[in-house]
């Protein structure tokens, strides 16, 4: 069974994924963590990000081993990873290593931004996660200031209204939901009421089978 999360930046999909993928004891892929990780190669190579050329060769490059890397999560590298993202040379590299992962005869959990809509358009299960921009501030800034990263509310609301827009109007694999994904709002839902009904989403996808 494969099961596609999608979703905005902080609304909760990565801890939704895991979850999930203990509970049906299935392989997890963060698909953000590819291009976050592509992001800082082109950095660290002294490149633009948006030097396609550097992109889609670090992305030809990527070393799995090294996305467990937590300063993935840090402050700008997800800001960084949507530029990265919209360069199609890049996102021609990294679905095939997705639809790698996702033909595991187990079956997979992959989280991103276009799992059911491009990478796995036949996933068994689609689920389309969501928040209001302000909730999802919120809990971003939780989420840094614990590393110990110094910003604002503010600041970090502009951000994820930035990212917003630039995975929406990307040319190339747009955030959108896919038309038979299930959609789960979490601005008023904590993890433990969020993964409830995520789990009642599967298990109605389930019954219908």
């Amino acid at each position: 069974m494969i099961i596609a999360i999608d979703g905005t930046a902080a609304a909760g999909k990565s801890t939704l994924a895991r979850r999930i993928a203990q509970r049906y004891g299935l392989p997890h892929l963060d698909t953000g963590s590819l291009y976050r990780a592509v992001a800082r190669d082109v950095i660290a190579a002294g490149h633009a990000l948006t030097d396609a050329k550097a992109a889609s060769e670090a992305a030809r490059r990527l070393d799995p081993a090294t996305l467990s890397d937590p300063n993935l999560r840090l402050k700008g590298n997800g800001e960084a990873a949507s530029v990265v993202a919209a360069i199609p040379e890049v996102r021609a590299e990294l679905v095939s290593f997705q639809r790698s992962f996702a033909g595991n005869p187990q079956g997979a959990v992959i989280e991103g931004r276009d799992i059911g809509t491009v990478v796995c358009p036949d996933a068994e299960v689609k689920i389309f996660v969501s928040a209001s921009s302000h909730a999802r501030a919120r809990r971003r800034y939780i989420e840094l200031t614990g590393y110990g990263v110094e910003t604002t509310e503010a600041a970090v609301l502009h951000e994820i209204e930035e990212r917003d827009r630039r995975d929406r109007e990307r040319p190339v694999s747009p955030l959108r939901p896919a038309e038979d994904a299930l959609l789960l709002d979490t601005t008023e839902l904590d993890i433990e009421k969020a993964f409830a009904a995520a789990l009642e989403l599967i298990d109605k996808v389930a019954s219908r089978r």
